[in-house]
């Protein structure tokens, strides 16, 4: 029986986002499954569009892969005839989302308008991602028309939103990805557990998911956490803040333990960048709960970020254009641990995995409408998403934290789907930065002035 790649098409709409889609490609490379396949690379910038499609190329060549590359420009031919769809494209990229920040912030909201509770990841569009949403329903259209069959994988954020939103509007099939579930693996290397031996779940919603089943030999798990909280967390947290270098180490930082202590639920990834504005309200508040960079979403971690960002796609153009150079010196290969094309091989070739999506409740969750998106283990294999029981968040958790958290997703979704002002200033009158109505319609008018914005100030007027 010959590999199911051998009559593939897998696109990757924003795939010039070269830090990541160098990673994603070499995965599809290492998948004997997928040899064979056509991927198309699809960007509209032309310059990070060809340094990409460069390195999968020669990086196919190291490696002797069978798989065939195309890059365009042209978002339908990327699409046409698909079976995959992989969106990672942010609209209009990193530094528009800094110019709606800095407009905002100027008008007294800290970190943005963007920013409220338990969503403070820096680069997460919610009620100001009129353009992202609009360019994710644009892509699943096309899909309706040109690859009805085929499956949408989002991994762009906000995977909360566009999941909930394509699941509502569209006929497309959309399962949207995140890897900070990944992140509970640092708890159990910290309490130097034996993998093998672990049980665990994760429920809720992107960004929000908690730690809802945790067993250890059989034996419950959350006793190991109480023990490492009262006998080893301070010497944790003395070393942690002495030598740590990256602002994205939080999993085990004060704001996760505090959390966990109020909620009864430890909170897994993302979650922990969130919160109420007790771990946010101002750059000493952040590097009290979050360490010495203040967590990733201070205006300290955010530029070490995106430094990094800068540095490694330095590092990948230099790679590619010095030829004598191999490509397996910058990214070894070996998997990258992110679910994507796992999941594209589960469903291709009927490889039946476990994997942490996001897909609409139907009932997974008591207490959450089925026509929302929610974070949980399914199984996939050529049959496409099968829900699991799961166990659900507490009461506190699912009334403080999720209820809250999905009505700010309603009120995004409201303010995509029937824009005004006035959707806008509702947002902002819950804002515990709002002092005045004039103080929320100043920071909306000159977010809605930014050069780039016209289509939006009109839509919004």
């Amino acid at each position: 029986m010959g590999s199911p790649g051998k009559s593939l098409k897998i696109s990757i709409i924003g795939a010039g986002s070269a830090v990541w889609s160098t990673r994603i490609l070499v995965d599809i490379m290492l998948k004997k499954n997928l040899q064979g396949a056509k991927v198309y690379l699809m960007d509209i910038d032309e310059d990070r569009l060809k340094l990409v499609y460069l390195f999968a190329k020669r990086y196919a060549s190291e490696i002797h892969a069978d798989v065939e590359f195309h890059a365009t420009t042209d978002r339908i031919e990327a699409i046409r005839d698909s079976a995959f769809v992989i969106n990672s494209a942010m609209a209009k990229g990193h530094r528009y989302y800094e110019m709606m920040r800095e407009a905002t912030e100027r008008k007294g909201y800290y970190r943005g308008i963007n920013s409220v509770e338990w969503n403070m990841v820096s680069d997460y569009h919610t009620i100001w991602g009129y353009y992202q949403f609009k360019l994710a329903v644009s892509i699943a259209r096309d899909i309706e028309e040109y690859a009805p069959d085929a499956w949408l994988i989002n991994v762009a954020n906000p995977v909360f939103e566009l999941t909930t939103l394509l699941s509502r509007i569209t006929k497309v099939k959309n399962i949207g990805i995140c890897h900070g579930h990944m992140e509970f693996w640092n708890i159990v290397r910290e309490l130097r557990l034996d993998p093998s031996k672990v049980e665990a779940e994760m429920s809720g919603f992107n960004h929000v998911i908690w730690l809802t089943r945790f067993k250890y030999d059989g034996l419950d798990g959350y006793e190991l956490i109480d023990k490492w909280i009262k006998e080893e967390a301070e010497k944790y947290w003395r070393k942690w803040w002495a030598t740590t270098s990256n602002p994205f180490d939080i999993q085990l930082s004060p704001a996760a333990v505090d959390m966990y202590l109020k909620y009864g639920m430890f909170p897994i990834g993302d979650t922990v960048r969130g919160g109420t504005w007790k771990y946010h309200w101002n750059l000493e508040t952040k590097k009290k709960w979050y360490g010495p960079y203040g967590g990733p979403d201070s205006e300290v971690g955010w530029a070490l970020y995106t430094t990094y960002l800068a540095y490694q796609m330095e590092m990948i153009k230099g790679f590619v254009q010095a030829e004598s150079a191999p490509l397996t010196m910058l990214i070894p290969p070996k998997p990258s641990g992110e679910q994507v094309i796992d999941i594209t091989e589960s469903i291709a070739a009927d490889v039946l995995r476990k994997y942490q999506v996001n897909i609409l409740n139907n009932g997974l969750i008591p207490g959450i409408p089925d026509n929302v998106a929610v974070e949980v283990p399914a199984v996939i294999d050529g049959q496409g998403v099968r829900r699991i029981s799961v166990t659900p968040p507490n009461n506190r958790v699912l009334k403080h934290v999720l209820l809250p958290r999905m009505m700010r997703m309603e009120w995004a979704l409201h303010a995509f789907l029937e824009p005004s002002k006035d959707a806008l200033l509702e947002w902002l009158m819950y804002d515990v930065r709002t002092r005045s109505v004039s103080q929320a319609e100043e920071a909306i008018d000159a977010m809605l002035k930014l050069p780039g914005n016209e289509e939006m100030a009109e839509v919004f007027k």
